[in-house]
């Protein structure tokens, strides 16, 4: 397995990406020309175009709800501890300056680039794509949902 770094660093889970996404597209597909191809059942085809619609979207919204806002807890937990360790202080006021997606950006940084590149961004008030770009040392999280 290769270093994580910016340019790898998403993560597909193939049963859901590449086999569940593509069949609901294809019912999808499948019944719009259904509904063309059968004009007298039109609205039948339609509303199960919709259905496979629905369900394509609710499981992508269910599925990344639950396990991100699990995983977003851990990251929050996971930088408390990484700054008490380097500081020996709690990062309490720090997060209040900090948007989430800054922290959860901040992660992938090496504990030599943390402390500057958190002083850096609360400067700067960097994007959280500006912090991963200006990370040099980069931590992998190959656990990420």
């Amino acid at each position: 397995m290769s270093a994580q770094n910016y340019s790898n660093h998403r993560k597909y889970y193939a049963p859901h990406h590449f086999i569940f996404y593509p069949v609901i597209l294809i019912a999808i597909i499948f019944s719009v020309r259904c509904s063309y191809k059968y004009p007298e059942q039109h609205d039948l085809w339609i509303t199960i175009a919709a259905a496979f619609a629905v369900i394509g979207w609710l499981s992508f919204m269910l599925r990344q709800h639950y396990a991100l806002n699990n995983q977003n807890r851990i990251v929050r937990l996971e930088m408390r501890l990484r700054y008490f360790i380097l500081t020996n202080k709690k990062m309490d006021e720090l997060e209040s300056k900090l948007t989430f997606g800054q922290i959860a950006a901040l992660r992938f940084a090496s504990d030599e680039e943390l402390l500057p590149l958190i002083d850096r961004t609360l400067a700067e008030n960097l994007s959280p794509n500006a912090i991963k770009k200006s990370i040099k040392n980069w931590v992998a999280d190959d656990m990420r949902v």
